[in-house]
């Protein structure tokens, strides 16, 4: 839900006529990353047989959304601090300063202040981001949000597939909030997304969100349902998807990282491959 945060911050500013663009900062290679952002000249290296705009003077006048942050590269970091503090950079192969006013929202599953003890983040671009901090809880804290999501998700994607009106069975409806939801809102996006395309009827049942497997275990504690929940979850995943990882995290709407860390935390072991 990081995007659709900054997405709402974006349309309610006065930023709002100007371009949203956003980028995974743990998505693109390292060595293709800075270009991404900054852009570079003709000939800056091999392959560059155009001069390109990076994404932030794609923002120009609007927001960079900068998923990841606590993934940047130190060198990149040096060079996004320069950018916040004076709105000017130069693109890769360039001489020429360049001035821009984009507005950064940037957002981090990671511990920022432990990546900093960890020498990983620079403590100087953490303050320079923070300016404002805002703590998005998980989906499975944020009460009726999980009931409204999934309608406007359902009917969303209604829509795109001619599906005409469809709804929720009450079952299911008692299925969303009892569900843990340990890939937050893009899980919830993506399982909604499949059952529209999947299902043959106008009313989505827990079948076709395939929540009935994991709504009936009774641990002892809250902590070990959700455990319990999102082990089988992550299991389930990897299983489709043949150990691949990628494909899996894709699936639980988490990034790569952040499913290896579920994994070690859940006692999964590594698939061989993927």
């Amino acid at each position: 839900g990081k995007e659709l945060a900054a997405i709402a911050i974006h349309q309610r500013s006065p930023r709002k006529d100007g371009p949203f663009v956003a980028i995974n900062c743990n998505g693109i290679p390292e060595t293709l990353l800075e270009s991404e952002l900054f852009g570079h000249e003709k000939g800056a290296f091999t392959g560059a047989h155009v001069q390109r705009k990076g994404l932030i003077e794609t923002a120009a006048n609007g927001t960079l959304f900068l998923d990841e942050i606590g993934e940047l590269p130190p060198p990149i970091q040096v060079k996004l601090l320069r950018f916040l503090q004076e709105q000017r950079f130069q693109r890769v192969g360039g001489r020429q300063e360049i001035q821009i006013d984009t507005r950064v929202v940037a957002a981090t599953n990671a511990d920022l202040k432990q990546a900093i003890r960890d020498g990983k983040f620079r403590e100087d671009l953490y303050f320079r981001l923070a300016v404002v901090v805002i703590q998005l809880p998980a989906l499975r804290e944020r009460g009726d949000d999980v009931a409204l999501l999934a309608r406007e998700f359902l009917q969303r994607y209604a829509v795109q597939n001619n599906k005409g009106k469809m709804a929720f069975s009450p079952e299911t409806t008692r299925a969303l909030y009892r569900h843990p939801w340990p890939g937050n809102v893009r899980e919830l996006q993506n399982r909604i997304k499949r059952a529209v395309i999947m299902a043959d009827g106008k009313r989505l049942t827990i079948d076709d969100l395939e929540l009935g497997e994991v709504t009936n275990t009774a641990p002892a504690s809250l902590k070990e349902a959700r455990e319990a929940v999102a082990k089988e979850l992550v299991q389930r995943a990897l299983k489709r998807h043949l150990g691949k990882i990628t494909s899996a995290a894709a699936e639980l709407g988490v990034s790569r990282p952040t499913l290896y860390e579920l994994m070690e935390k859940l006692g999964i072991a590594r698939p061989e491959r993927g």
